[in-house]
């Protein structure tokens, strides 16, 4: 019962409903044009059909709208087996022989489309989306009904196209994509992840301007055989290509943009209304018009640093019946299978993939599924290994709360006496290449947290007893620092680990906090509240008077988790990950003091599912 086929969780689990759907049409037909939006911007389309007939269908359309080319132009002699649709192959191959046509936009400032991009997710965007639609709503190849998906940035598209509210968008299921995109991915806890804005801004200059010697990093895009973005077919000589790539030039840096967003209300430089609510999908949401599309969000317990966050939120936040929520046990995009426990590394695509067709088989092509008879929501626990479903996220649990103790002891009773440790900031502190951060920037980790055993050394950590009976953790952790820093800012990494009888400790998840933001406050409206929260607006923000003691509350990122009887629960604080995260203060590493007493209780409270006997 792994791996997708619990059939204690589904009345039809998505790989068995995939072997009812077999393959209805052979080979493909590919037109490639440009449709032109409300402001005179051509954007470059790939329309893959299914391919028996001249003028079969018409045909239900899924969208991805994607900065990650298209299509790929092929090398003249290129080998037999290359394939040029490297980033949407897994939607192609999934739906279009299943009778979809599948509909794919080079977003406006990339691939072969014109124009430019103003910022991360521009608003203009947004506009296209809604124009792409309209013009596949009236083609002769598409039945009126269209869904829309993808990972990460296209699943953020996906859902900036249901909120314009276009009647034809029946469906979409955002994947791995976020909600929030200050908080689920530029600044996770009001920290600038500079691993993704770094890598990802040079991973945009490479392919928006088609700068081939830059892609070796990024092992999806680096095979020789691919020569950059496909020029649509009427564009035969390349002329309106080089013209369109041209007028990428103007595109934005991705580390200056994200530096001028330090905090939630902070703009742009040159226009301050331009905040990261103008580039996150919740900012143009609207319940009365997602009321009338489906939804469908699918994430993973090692998503980036909130992208799983995200997408709970979205599932939260949105009034829909036939809204869904899917959690396993993936890293972003369901490359690999993250846990610890696995029994071996099977593909874990397919599993996201016969889940959302069978999603858009009810919505789109009205197919008998069964899907609106079972819970909608699953979550996989790691170290359980079981697939699980629930009428609610998170599903009843009960608060168990633990407390750092003398000696690194991390006990389950409120402290007594007085006490402190201290402990000095190390900027040698990191969390290593095989994190949950790195295949955000397209970095090709198969096996996660394999080198986590001794990072802890460079921590202040705190171990229990070994647990006498084995505790299911599943929802939002959250921990409570009664703290004194040496510097007026700084910023928390906290870790909770599973240390086996052998001595081995197994990462399982973390929070990051910037104490500047410690003052309690709502999140904007659409931000659904799982655990402590902060505006992380500069009118709320507070430095520390060094000495001073302070407390800061916040969430730990969401898992299920079961840690088995004999094992020991590790909590660990660190003052840096210099190797995913910028350092606070630069060059002056803090000394923390955490207190323990009982006015002063620092603590770690964990989600517990009870268990039957």
């Amino acid at each position: 019962m792994k791996n997708g086929s619990d059939t204690d969780s589904w009345r039809v689990p998505p790989l068995a409903y995939l072997d009812s759907r077999p393959l209805e049409h052979e080979g493909e037909r590919l037109i490639s044009q440009y449709v032109t939006v409300r402001d005179g911007t051509r954007l470059a389309v790939d329309v893959h059909l299914p391919g028996e007939a001249e003028n079969g269908g018409p045909f239900p359309a899924i969208m991805v709208l994607t900065p990650y080319y298209r299509r790929f132009a092929l090398r003249s002699g290129s080998r037999n087996d290359i394939d040029a649709c490297p980033t949407i192959a897994f939607y192609r191959d999934m739906f279009v022989p299943r009778g979809y046509a599948l509909v794919v936009v080079d977003v406006r400032g990339s691939g072969a489309s014109f124009g430019a991009r103003d910022g991360f997710r521009s608003p203009a965007e947004r506009l296209d989306h809604h124009d792409v639609a309209d013009w596949v709503a009236n083609q002769l190849w598409c039945s009126g009904d269209i869904g829309a998906t993808g990972i990460s940035y296209p699943g953020a598209a996906s859902d900036f196209l249901a909120s314009t509210n276009h009647p034809a968008v029946k469906a979409v299921a955002p994947l791995f994509a976020v909600w929030d995109t200050w908080l689920n991915h530029l600044y996770p806890g009001g920290v600038l992840l500079t691993c993704v804005t770094k890598s990802y801004g040079q991973l945009a200059e490479s392919l928006d301007q088609d700068n081939r010697a830059l892609i070796p990093p990024y092992a999806y895009f680096k095979d020789d055989d691919l020569a950059g973005p496909a020029p649509v077919d009427e564009d035969a000589d390349g002329s309106l290509l080089a013209k369109a790539l041209h007028e990428h030039k103007a595109n934005f840096d991705m580390q200056d943009f994200a530096q001028q967003l330090r905090f939630r209300d902070a703009g742009l430089t040159d226009n301050p209304d331009y905040t990261g609510a103008w580039i996150s999908p919740y900012h143009y949401a609207n319940r009365d018009t997602d009321a009338t599309t489906a939804y469908y969000s699918i994430s993973g317990w090692m998503d980036g640093g909130g992208y799983s966050t995200g997408t709970i939120q979205r599932y939260l936040w949105l009034d829909n019946p036939d809204t869904r929520l899917m959690l396993g046990p993936w890293d972003h995009g369901a490359r690999a299978n993250v846990s610890p426990w696995r029994e071996n590394n099977d593909p874990q695509q397919p599993i996201v993939g016969a889940a959302v067709l069978r999603f858009f088989d009810k919505h789109l092509s009205r197919r008998n599924t069964a899907i609106e008879g079972e819970k909608p929501v699953h979550y996989f626990t790691m170290g359980e290994e079981k697939w699980k479903a629930s009428d609610t996220w998170p599903p009843a649990a009960e608060d168990f709360t633990l407390y750092p103790a003398p000696s690194g002891e991390l006990a389950t009773t409120r402290p007594v006496e007085e006490g402190t440790d201290v402990y000095q900031g190390d900027y040698a502190c990191g969390t290593g290449m095989h994190s949950r951060y790195d295949r955000l920037y397209i970095q090709n980790v198969e096996t996660y947290y394999d080198d986590w055993d001794g990072r802890e050394d460079l921590m202040l950590s705190y171990t229990s007893d070994p647990l006498d009976t084995a505790m299911e953790v599943t929802g939002h952790p959250w921990v409570g620092l009664h703290f004194a820093a040496s510097e007026k800012d700084c910023s928390f990494f906290a870790y909770i680990a599973d240390v086996t009888p052998e001595g081995k400790s197994l990462y399982v998840t973390e929070g990051v906090f910037r104490a500047l933001h410690r003052k309690p406050g709502a999140h904007p409206d659409k931000i659904p509240e799982t655990g402590p929260t902060h505006s992380f607006r500069q009118v709320d923000a507070q430095l520390l008077v060094p000495g001073e003691p302070a407390e800061a509350r916040f969430e730990l990122l969401p898992t299920s988790y079961l840690f088995q009887a004999g094992h020991r629960i590790r909590f660990s604080i660190a003052l840096s990950d210099s190797d995913h995260f910028t350092r606070i203060p630069d060059g002056r590493p803090p000394e923390l003091t955490l207190f323990r007493a009982p006015d002063q209780a620092s603590q770690l409270v964990l989600p517990v599912v009870p268990r039957t006997p």
